[in-house]
C-alpha cells in the first residue's frame, strides 16, 4: 500500500499535469477567425506555456511579441518572441522594462492589426508602468502583502497606480483590435482582477480603491491617493476575452486521481477564501469529525487563502495552512492535509506548498520549538523543512489558485 505522502504527491502532480495550459489555449485560438498575421503578448507566470502553445498553433502568423514572466519560470527560445523575466510578487526594473518595452511593440498599430494578449496570474507585479515612483509602488505591494488583503482588495488598488492596468493597456493598443485569452487565477474568474485586468474594463470604482486604503491603513502618499481617485477606463470597444482553465478544473482533476487511488472524494469548495491558518484549522476539524466512522476520504478544497504577516518568519499562505492543520491532527496516524499553489511558488520561498500529518507537530516538538510557536512567527518554510514537509514542484507552467487536501484513511 502506498503511503499518505505518496498518494499526495500523485495527486498534485496528475492535478497540475491536467490544467496545463496548452490545450485550453490552442482550443481557445481556434474559436476566434484570427488575421494572416498577429502581434503577441504574453504575461503571467504560465505566460511562456500559453505562448509556447501560441506558437505551435500559429507558428510564423505571429509576427513577433514580448513573453513576460517570473523569474526561472522561462523554458528557452520561442520562434521570435522576446523573453522577459521579471520580478514577483514586488514588481522590480525588469518589471518597469518589460512594460516600456511591450508599450513600444504595440505603438503605432492600425486598425487592421490584432494583438494576441496571453494573460494569467502574476501579471500585477511582472508587467507594470508606475505612476509614482517605483520606491512607492514596491512598498505599497509590500504593505498589501502583509496586511491579508485578499487578492481582489490588492488589485483594486494597485490597477489604479499603474499606467498598463485597468484596461488601460487595451486603450494603448487601441485603434489595433486585442484578443485576449486569460488563464484564471482569482475565484469567480473576474476578467477585471486577474493580473488587475490590464485589457479588461474595470468594474471597481475609486470609492472602492480609497476604501481598501483606509482599512488596511496603507501608508501612501499624496500622489498615490490622488492616483486612487482617479477614475480607470470603464468602456474598451477593442478587445475580445475567452478565459480557460480555473481552480473548478484543478479540484475536478484532484477528485479523479484520488478515486483512482481508493479514496472517496468529496470537493467542499472551490472558493476557500480565509486567513490560511483558519483553513488547516478547519480542515483538521473535518478530518476529526469523520475519523472513526471506517470511511477513507479525500476532502478536496480549491481557491486561495490569505496570510496576515504578524511575524518575521518566512512562508507562504499553503504552508501556513498546513502547519496550522498540523496542530489540529497532531497525534492522528491515520490523517494527512497537504496544500499547494497550481503555479509551483508559495510567498517568498522554493516551495509550492507543505505536507503534514498526524507525526508532524511532534517531530517538531522533538527539534526543541513546537508548531504553535512556528506559526506565531509565520514561520511555515522552517517548521516544513525541518520535518520533510515542503512540497516543491519548480514552476508547473500553469496558475489556478491552490489545491489543498485533506486525507483519512478508515
Amino acid at each position: 500500500m502506498s503511503t499518505m505522502r505518496e498518494d499526495a504527491d500523485r495527486i498534485i502532480r496528475e492535478a497540475i499535469r491536467r490544467v496545463q495550459p496548452d490545450s485550453a489555449v490552442k482550443s481557445a485560438l481556434r474559436q476566434k477567425a484570427l488575421p494572416p498575421s498577429v502581434h503577441l503578448v504574453a504575461v503571467g507566470k504560465a505566460a511562456w506555456q500559453m505562448a509556447a502553445a501560441a506558437w505551435e498553433e500559429l507558428g510564423e502568423r505571429i509576427r513577433g511579441g514580448i513573453v513576460i514572466t517570473k523569474y526561472g519560470h522561462a523554458r528557452g527560445p520561442i520562434g521570435p518572441l522576446e523573453i522577459r523575466e521579471a520580478g514577483h510578487p514586488v514588481p522590480d526594473s525588469a518589471s518597469f522594462a518589460a512594460a516600456d518595452r511591450t508599450m513600444e511593440l504595440v505603438g503605432g498599430l492600425s486598425a487592421a492589426d490584432m494583438v494576441l494578449f496571453l494573460l494569467s496570474g502574476g501579471g500585477s507585479a511582472l508587467f507594470e508602468k508606475p505612476l509614482i515612483p517605483a520606491e512607492e509602488l514596491a512598498d505599497i505591494t509590500r504593505q498589501l502583502l502583509a496586511s491579508g488583503a485578499d487578492i481582489v482588495e490588492m488589485n483594486t488598488v494597485r490597477k489604479r497606480l499603474s499606467a498598463v492596468k485597468g484596461g488601460r493597456f487595451a486603450r494603448l493598443c487601441a485603434p489595433a483590435q486585442v484578443y485576449a485569452v486569460v488563464l484564471s487565477d482569482i475565484l469567480g474568474d473576474p476578467l477585471d482582477m486577474i493580473a488587475s485586468g490590464p485589457a479588461y474594463p474595470d468594474r471597481s470604482t475609486c470609492d472602492m480603491a480609497v476604501h481598501v486604503a483606509e482599512k488596511y491603513g496603507l501608508r501612501l502618499s499624496e500622489q498615490a491617493w490622488e492616483c486612487l481617485r482617479t477614475e480607470t477606463p470603464k468602456t474598451l470597444d477593442n478587445v475580445d476575452t475567452v478565459i480557460t482553465g480555473s481552480v473548478r478544473q484543478l479540484c475536478d482533476s484532484a477528485r479523479e486521481t484520488a478515486a483512482a487511488l481508493g479514496y472517496e472524494p468529496l470537493v467542499l469548495t472551490d472558493s476557500l477564501c480565509c486567513q490560511a491558518k483558519e483553513a488547516g484549522s478547519f480542515l483538521a476539524s473535518m478530518v476529526r469529525c469523520h475519523r472513526g466512522a471506517g470511511r477513507t476520504l479525500a476532502l478536496i478544497a480549491g481557491g486561495e487563502t490569505v496570510v496576515q504577516l504578524t511575524g518575521s518568519g518566512l512562508g507562504g499562505r499553503n504552508q501556513e495552512l498546513a502547519l496550522a492543520a498540523a496542530i489540529g491532527i497532531d497525534g492522528l496516524p491515520d490523517a494527512a492535509v497537504f496544500s499547494v499553489g497550481s503555479d509551483g511558488t508559495d510567498g517568498p520561498t522554493d516551495a509550492a506548498g507543505g505536507y503534514v500529518d498526524g507525526s508532524t507537530a511532534a517531530a517538531l516538538r522533538a527539534l526543541g520549538r513546537p508548531a504553535e510557536a512556528y506559526l506565531a512567527d509565520n514561520d511555515s518554510y522552517h517548521a516544513l523543512s525541518a520535518c520533510g514537509g515542503l512540497i516543491v514542484t519548480g514552476p508547473t507552467g500553469t496558475n489556478v489558485n491552490d489545491l489543498t487536501v485533506a486525507l483519512l484513511r478508515g
